[in-house]
C-alpha cells in the first residue's frame, strides 16, 4: 500500500519526529540523494503558487527525480473528467502525486483510486507540508518543542487546522485567537485533544500572545475568499500581529508567517521586517521538509 500525506494527523508521533529529524539532517548536511532516481512526481495545482511549487520541484530534483506540472487549464481536469479516472491513469504514468486543490474530498478521491502516493500540497482544510516546515523552523531554535507556547492569531483556517494537528504530535501548547464565526473546525480540535493536544481557543489576541514563544498568523482572506476581503478586514480589526502584540510575548519570541503576507493587515511591516520575524527561514525550510516528506512516502526513512 502506498503512503499518503493528506494531513499531519495521518502521521504517528514516531513518523512525525522521523520526518522532522530527517529534514534537519538534509538541511544541515546540504544532502541530495537518489531516492527518486528514475521516478516522476506529477504536481497537480488547481491553486496558484510560488513557494509550494518551486520548493517541491527543486526537492524532487534534489532527490534525483523529475516533475510534470499540471493545472486545469491544460488538462482534462478542467473539462470535468471524473477525478477517479484521472487518478487511475496518472498512477500508471508516474510515481507520486503532489496536489494543491480546494476541497479535501478531492484528495481523498485521489487516494482511493491511486496506486501511488498522494501528498497534500494545500487544501482548504489542511496545509501539512507548510506546518511541518514550521515545526522545523521552531525545532532549529528550540529542540524541546513540548516546552513551547505557540499563539495563532487570526482565521481558523487550513494553517490553523494543521497547527492543531501538529500540537497533538509535537506536544507544544497552542492558543488560537480567532474572531467569532472564524473558529477552526470543532471536530479537528476535538480529535487533536483526544490525542493529547493542549489547545485553547480565545477571542482575545492579547491573551494568546501573552508569554508566547512564537506568534503565528496568516492572511485574513485566503485564495477563493477574495469576495469576503472587505468584511474580513472589518471583523479581523484588532487581530494584527504588530509591535503592541509582540510586546506581550516573551522577549525572545519569534514571529511566523507562511507567506504571502499582506503588510498592514494581518501583520505590520515593522514586525515582518523586524528581528523577531522568521518568515523567510520558514520559506527556505519548505525545500528541506518537502525532501523529507518525499523520502517518507517512498519508504526510505
Amino acid at each position: 500500500m502506498p503512503r499518503h500525506l493528506l494531513r499531519i494527523a495521518d502521521l504517528s508521533r514516531e513518523d512525525a519526529w522521523k520526518i522532522l529529524h530527517r529534514a534537519k539532517e538534509l538541511k544541515d548536511g546540504g544532502i541530495r540523494t537518489k531516492t527518486m532516481d528514475g521516478r516522476t512526481a506529477i504536481l497537480i495545482f488547481e491553486k496558484s503558487s510560488t513557494r509550494t511549487r518551486v520548493s517541491f520541484e527543486v526537492a524532487v530534483r534534489h532527490l534525483g527525480g523529475q516533475t510534470i506540472f499540471m493545472t486545469p487549464v491544460e488538462s482534462q481536469l478542467g473539462r470535468s473528467e471524473p477525478l477517479k479516472d484521472t487518478a487511475r491513469c496518472l498512477s500508471r504514468y508516474a510515481d507520486c502525486l503532489v496536489v494543491r486543490t480546494y476541497g479535501q474530498e478531492k484528495l481523498e478521491t485521489l487516494v482511493r483510486f491511486s496506486s501511488i502516493p498522494v501528498v497534500n500540497a494545500l487544501s482548504d482544510e489542511h496545509h501539512p507540508c507548510q506546518v511541518l516546515s514550521d515545526m522545523l523552523s521552531m525545532y532549529e531554535r528550540t529542540s524541546d518543542l513540548g516546552s513551547l507556547r505557540v499563539a495563532w492569531i487570526g482565521d481558523g483556517n487550513n494553517m490553523a487546522h494543521s497547527f492543531i494537528d501538529a500540537a497533538a504530535l509535537f506536544g507544544f501548547d497552542l492558543v488560537l485567537a480567532c474572531p467569532a464565526g472564524y473558529d477552526p473546525d470543532p471536530a479537528i480540535v476535538a480529535q487533536a485533544r483526544e490525542r493529547g493536544a493542549r489547545v485553547t481557543l480565545t477571542r482575545n489576541p492579547e491573551d494568546a500572545a501573552r508569554d508566547a514563544d512564537y506568534l503565528n498568523t496568516d492572511v485574513w482572506a485566503s485564495m477563493g475568499q477574495e469576495g469576503e476581503q472587505r468584511e474580513r478586514e472589518r471583523v479581523f480589526a484588532g487581530f494584527q500581529v504588530d509591535d503592541r502584540l509582540l510586546s506581550l510575548a516573551k522577549p525572545a519570541c519569534k514571529v511566523m508567517h507562511c507567506l504571502p503576507a499582506h503588510r498592514g493587515e494581518e501583520i505590520s511591516e515593522a514586525v515582518l521586517e523586524g528581528p523577531a520575524s522568521i518568515a523567510f527561514d520558514q520559506a527556505e525550510n519548505r525545500l528541506h521538509m518537502q525532501k523529507a516528506v518525499l523520502e517518507w512516502v517512498f519508504g526510505t526513512i
